[in-house]
């Protein structure tokens, strides 16, 4: 009797250095919004971190004198973060493909993130299938809810942005 390899039986790493984010998905300086990821556990749940910083050029005006992480960079972090936890459940290794936003709903704003806050980005799958997934996210500093949202996404693991 043999056994017969699928591309979902694969061992999933339960955490994503930068070098392996990077890998994962095609997001580049400045746009790439996770460190880290985390507490993952296969097309389940994962953790991405994100260290905020003064030199991230979004906040040369938002705003200037009072620097605050824009909200929908907070939910694109969310995003990455659920690109991630997909790429590794399924095995992209160096594929990068390209993820694009379906839906945002039931998106709020809690707490302002500023420069020096450690962001956790705890995503959760809905739903999952080969290409259209469904999150719920929620991001935290310092255990207090700064911003959730639900969100969909498309993943297009045939195209592969260009480097």
């Amino acid at each position: 009797m043999t056994d017969h390899a699928h591309p979902q039986d694969h061992i999933v790493p339960t955490e994503a250095d930068l070098a392996t984010i990077m890998k994962i998905i095609p997001h580049r300086y400045p746009f790439l919004l996770v460190d880290k990821v985390r507490d993952v556990v296969a097309r389940q749940s994962a953790v991405g971190i994100k260290n905020v910083t003064f030199n991230e050029p979004h906040f040369q005006g938002h705003f200037p004198g009072a620097p605050i992480m824009p909200g929908v960079t907070i939910v694109e972090a969310m995003a990455q973060t659920a690109a991630v936890l997909v790429g590794l459940s399924v095995g992209f290794g160096d594929k990068a493909p390209l993820v694009y936003f379906m839906s945002i709903d039931k998106a709020k704003f809690r707490r302002k993130v500023v420069p020096g806050d450690v962001l956790e980005l705890h995503v959760q799958v809905k739903r999952g299938s080969t290409k259209i997934w469904k999150f719920e996210g929620v991001a935290k500093v310092n255990g207090q809810v700064a911003a959730e949202a639900e969100f969909a996404a498309m993943i297009d693991a045939s195209a592969k942005s260009a480097e």
